[in-house]
C-alpha cells in the first residue's frame, strides 16, 4: 500500500468523484473527521462477484486536504475513468455520540455513478465486533479490513449519444402506470434472447415493448434500480433481496441488470432502456428508496455513510441510536443539508444523465419529517421537487405514509405531487371480495356503495382542491397478493421465505369464492375471473392516474406469496405460457385502457358533470347512499362522449333501469370473459339485467 496527497483546489467541486483534464477533483463529507482518504485499486477484478471471492489488492491512499462545513476535497492527478475506488476516514469512535468512523472500513462514496461487485456479511463488514452470525456488541470497535468484502466504486465517463431522445410528456389524464420488475419481466418472456432475459436490455426489447403498448402503457415505474444488496438474514439464508429496497448507492444503476458488467456498459444499457421506451412512446418511472440504506440498524455494517458520519446522515436518538420510521432499521435525515443535497442531486442525476420521466418515492413520509419528527407539508425537500427547475418538469408520486408516527397522509401531500391511493385500493377490494364474502354468508358488511362511489370519481375527500389525477389509484401492486390470487386465497402462503408464514400482511381483504376445498372447479374458476375482471375494471375506468401491477393482465399467481421479496425464481418470472382465459385477460385489459383512451370523461371531471343513480334509474337520494345493503349504483359522467358506469355487488341478477341521459350502447361487461364487438344498445324501456358480481360501460 503507498500514501499520496491530493492537491488541495480553490473551489470545494462537485461532490463525489468526477473526472477532468488530468485526472479527478474529489469531494467527500465528513463533519467529526480528523482525516479522509481516496482510496485507489490497480485490479479491476479485486471485487466480490457471485461466483467467488477475491483478495485486498493493491490499494494506494490518497488523503484529501479539509475543506469548508466538514468537506474533505482535492484533485487528484492521473486517476482515469475506469478506476475502482472507495474511501476511508478517520476520526471519533464515540457511540453515544452517534460517531463510529473507522479506518479499517472501505466506504463507498454516497455520489459514486458505479458500484460494482458484492457485499459480504462477513465480520470484517461491520464497525464494531461481531461473531460469523453477525451478532456482536456495537460499542467495541472492528480492527478487521473490508476491503475484500465489500463492493468498490467505479470512476465513470457518462458521455451517451442520446440522438434525438425526447421525453413522451404524456398527459397526466393520458397515463396508464405499469409498475414492473426489471428482472421478472422478460425472465421466461418469448421473443427475447437468453443472454437478455432479465436485464435492462430485455425490457427494451421488441418483444417487451409489443407488449407494453399493446396493453395500453403509457408509462413503466420500475422497482428499485439504485444499486441495492442483499439484507443479512436474507444471505445468513441463501435467499437474496429480489425487490431491491436496500440501497447502497443512490446514483448507481444496479449492475445484476444489466447484460455486460463492464462499469461503462452498464450506466450505457440503462440509458439505451430508456432512449428505446421513449422511442416507443413509453415514460420510464423509478421507484426510489431516499428513506434509509442498507446499513441497518447500529448492530448493520459500516459500507458508507455511517462511516462518514452517521449524525450528518441518519436520525439519531440521544444515545446515537438510530430512529426508525421505515421498519429497516435507520431513517436518512433530509433535515441536514448535506443529505437533501445528496438526494436532490440524486434526482437531478437520474434526469439530466439518464432522461428518466419521474420518480415513485418509498415511504414518503419519512422524507418529509421535520426535526421533531413531525410531517411537514413545507418540508424543504417536498417543495423542493416542485420548484427545481428541472425537477418541476417530471412526475413525482408518493408512497404517501411510513412506520412512524401519524405516518398515514394520503391526499397530504403539496401541490403536483401525485399520491399512490390506498384508500381506492381498499375500497375496490372491499367491495367486489370482502363484502361479497360476507354476502355469501348471510351478512352486511361495509357501508354499501358510499365508499366505492367516492373512489370512482377521484377521491375528493382526500385531495380536496387538487384534481383527481393527484390520485394514482391501484387494487395491488409488489407489496401484497397478486391480482389472481386475491381471488383465490384466503390466507398467505408465504413458507418459502423462511420466516415460518409470520411475514407479509395477514389482512387480505379477499374472498375467494370459496376456492380452498370446494369442489365444483369450473365454477370456482369462473367466479375468480369475473373478480379479476371487476377490480381491472374498477381501476381503468375510474378517475386519476391508474397504475396495473405487472402480470395482472395475464393472471399472474406467486402461489398466494404476498410477500415475494426474497423470490428471484419462477415464483415471481412472470409466465408467458398462456392458457386462453388468460389471453381473454389481456385483451380485456387492452381494451378497458382503449376505452379510457376514447373517453376522457372517465379519467378526469368537475363535480358539474357527475350524475348517481339507483338500480331504477331516479337519482340518488340522502337515505339511498345509507343503505348498507345497497349493492347496485349507476354513475353517469356527462361529456364526449358520456358514460355510465353501472356496478352491481350484489350475488344474484338484478333489473336496471338505465337513466334517461340519451341514447346509450353497451361497451364492455366484466361477465364477458372476452371484449365484445362495438357494443348494442339497450332495449326500449332502458332495462337491462345484470349477472351477480358485474360491472358495465355504456357510452354515448
Amino acid at each position: 500500500m503507498s500514501t499520496t496527497s491530493a492537491q488541495a483546489l480553490p473551489h470545494l467541486p462537485t461532490p463525489g468523484v468526477r473526472p477532468v483534464d488530468g485526472g479527478i477533483e474529489v469531494a467527500i463529507h465528513a463533519a467529526a473527521a480528523s482525516a479522509v482518504w481516496l482510496c485507489t485499486f490497480d485490479d479491476e477484478g479485486d471485487v466480490l462477484r457471485r461466483d467467488g471471492g477475491a483478495s485486498k489488492g493493491c490499494e494506494t491512499r490518497v488523503a484529501l486536504p479539509a475543506a469548508d462545513d466538514g468537506w474533505w476535497a482535492g484533485f487528484v492527478p492521473d486517476v482515469q475513468p475506469g478506476t475502482r475506488y472507495g474511501l476511508r476516514a478517520y476520526g471519533p469512535w464515540e457511540p453515544a455520540a452517534g460517531h463510529r468512523y473507522n479506518p479499517a472500513k472501505l466506504l463507498l462514496d454516497p455520489w459514486a455513478r458505479s458500484v460494482e461487485g458484492d457485499l459480504s456479511y462477513e465480520p470484517a463488514v461491520y464497525g464494531h465486533v461481531v461473531d460469523e452470525s453477525g451478532e456482536g456488541d456495537p460499542s467495541v470497535r472492528s480492527e478487521l479490513d473490508s476491503a475484500p468484502f465489500v463492493p468498490r466504486c467505479v470512476v465513470l465517463d457518462t458521455a451517451f449519444d442520446w440522438g434525438e431522445d425526447a421525453r413522451p410528456a404524456h398527459p397526466r389524464d393520458e397515463r396508464v402506470v405499469y409498475e414492473v420488475h426489471v428482472r421478472e419481466m422478460t425472465m421466461r418472456l418469448p421473443g427475447v434472447p437468453e443472454h437478455l432475459r432479465g436485464t435492462y436490455a430485455g425490457l427494451c426489447h421488441p418483444a417487451t415493448i409489443e407488449h407494453l403498448k399493446a396493453l395500453g402503457v403509457t408509462t413503466v415505474e420500475l422497482l428499485p434500480v439504485h444499486a441495492f444488496a442483499d439484507e443479512p438474514h436474507l444471505a445468513h439464508r441463501g435467499l437474496t433481496n429480489h425487490w431491491g429496497y436496500n440501497t447502497l448507492g443512490f446514483f448507481a444503476p444496479h449492475a445484476p441488470y444489466a447484460s455486460n458488467q463492464d462499469p461503462h456498459e452498464v450506466l450505457r444499457e440503462f440509458k439505451g432502456m430508456v432512449k428505446l421506451l421513449h422511442a416507443a412512446g413509453i415514460e420510464v418511472l423509478l421507484d426510489v428508496v431516499y428513506n434509509h440504506t442498507a446499513e441497518q440498524s447500529i448492530g448493520g455494517a459500516t459500507v458508507s455513510w455511517r462511516g462518514l458520519g452517521a449524525p450528518t446522515w441518519y436520525r439519531l436518538d440521544e444515545q446515537g441510536n438510530d430512529v426508525d420510521v421505515t421498519g429497516c432499521g435507520n431513517t436518512l435525515d433530509l433535515t441536514d443539508p448535506v443529505v437533501l443535497e445528496m438526494v436532490l442531486d440524486s434526482l437531478r442525476y437520474w434526469v439530466n444523465e439518464c432522461h428518466v420521466d419521474g420518480f415513485r418515492y418509498d415511504l414518503a413520509v419519512a422524507l418529509g419529517r421535520g426535526e421533531d419528527l413531525g410531517y411537514d407539508a413545507d418540508h424543504p425537500f417536498l417543495v423542493a421537487v416542485l420548484e427545481d427547475p428541472v425537477l418541476s418538469q417530471v412526475l413525482h408520486v408518493a408512497e404517501p405514509w411510513d412506520l412512524g408516527p401519524d405516518g398515514w397522509r394520503t391526499g397530504q401531500f403539496p401541490g403536483a405531487w401525485a399520491e399512490w391511493n390506498d384508500r381506492f385500493r381498499d375500497a375496490a377490494r372491499d367491495f367486489w371480495l370482502a363484502d361479497a364474502g360476507a354476502l355469501s354468508r348471510g351478512e352486511v358488511s361495509g357501508d354499501g356503495v358510499r365508499e366505492i362511489a367516492t373512489r370512482l370519481v377521484g377521491s375528493r375527500d382526500l385531495f380536496g382542491e387538487r384534481t383527481p389525477l393527484s390520485s394514482v389509484g391501484f387494487v395491488t401492486a409488489h407489496d401484497g397478493f397478486t391480482m389472481a390470487d386475491l381471488a383465490a386465497y384466503d390466507t398467505k402462503h408465504n413458507e418459502a421465505n423462511g420466516e415460518d408464514n409470520r411475514d407479509g400482511n395477514d389482512h387480505n381483504r379477499s374472498w375467494n369464492h370459496g376456492a380452498e376445498g370446494a369442489t365444483d372447479d369450473a365454477v370456482i374458476q369462473l367466479a375468480r375471473r369475473r373478480s379479476v375482471r371487476n377490480l381491472l375494471g374498477t381501476l381503468l375506468l375510474s378517475s386519476g392516474i391508474p397504475m396495473i401491477a405487472s402480470g395482472d393482465e395475464i393472471g399472474r399467481t406467486t402461489g398466494g406469496n404476498n410477500n415475494p421479496y426474497c423470490q428471484d425464481n419462477e415464483m415471481t418470472w412472470l409466465d408467458w405460457e398462456l392458457d386462453p382465459a388468460q389471453e381473454d385477460l389481456r385483451a380485456t385489459v387492452a381494451h378497458l385502457t382503449a376505452l379510457r383512451r376514447e373517453i376522457p370523461v372517465l379519467r378526469d371531471h368537475d363535480e358539474s358533470v357527475i350524475g348517481w343513480y339507483d338500480e331504477t334509474g331516479a337519482p340518488m337520494r340522502d337515505e339511498t347512499w345509507e343503505q348498507d345493503d345497497r349493492r347496485t349504483l349507476q354513475l353517469h359522467l356527462a361529456g364526449e362522449p358520456s358514460a355510465l358506469l353501472v356496478l352491481h355487488g350484489g350475488l344474484g341478477p338484478v333489473d336496471v333501469t338505465l337513466p334517461d341521459v340519451g341514447p346509450l350502447r353497451l361497451r364492455w361487461d366484466s361477465a364477458w370473459e372476452r371484449p365484445a364487438g362495438p357494443g348494442s344498445a339497450p332495449g326500449e324501456r332502458g332495462v337491462e339485467t345484470l349477472t351477480p358480481l358485474s360491472v358495465r360501460l355504456y357510452t354515448s
